[in-house]
Parts: structure tokens; sequence; C-alpha cells
């Protein structure tokens, strides 16, 4: 599956300057990795962000979100959100996914 290549660059200048940042193919699309933990990524048209199972329910109560389910069962602590939330808001989903990597210890 391939990933817009556009949302991806806007995530990457979000993150630009963070530590321990890298990129990996996953989930068919592209995963942002912060010291070896996702934050977030991109699939198809849109982004995939790790919010954490303490913060899944309300993430998902939020308009433009629904579970992330690529391999036919939702990860809880994953969410999609659509392209109309993105080009509102990319930065606050981008900080939500990043708040929740930090607070996992280095892999």
């Amino acid at each position: 599956m391939a990933y817009n290549e556009t949302l991806a660059e806007k995530v990457r200048n979000l993150l630009q300057g963070s530590q321990g940042l890298s990129e990996k193919q996953m989930f068919g699309g592209l995963a942002f990795m912060l010291n070896g933990n996702m934050a977030c990524g991109v699939v198809g048209e849109e982004l995939m962000v790790r919010v954490g199972p303490d913060n899944y329910q309300d993430a998902l109560a939020e308009r433009y979100t629904r579970p992330m389910d690529f391999t036919g069962r939702p990860l809880k602590g994953m969410v999609y959100v659509e392209e109309d939330a993105v080009e509102q808001d990319l930065d606050q989903w981008v900080n939500r996914g990043v708040e929740f990597a930090g607070s996992l210890p280095p892999k």
C-alpha cells in the first residue's frame, strides 16, 4: 500500500530535530519512531497515531477517528485519523503520538 508522501513530509517537518527520530516501513505505510517506539505514521491517506491504552477511548470519541484495524482486529492504543482532521489538527495529533512514545523506555 502506498502512503501520502505530502502528509509524510508534513509529519517529518513537525518532528524535525526530535531526539531519537527514525522512520520505518510498517503497516503498509511509513512509521515515525522515537527512541525505537512508534509515535505516529502515515498509511494511505490517513495518519496513524499511537495514543496509548489510557487515551484510546478519548481519541476514538473525537471526530474523524477510528480504531486502527490493520490486521482485522483493532490495535488498542492506536487510531487512524482521517484526512479532514489531519488538515486541521496535524500538529496536535503528532504531539499526542510523540507524548505517548516519549513515555516509554527506549528500545
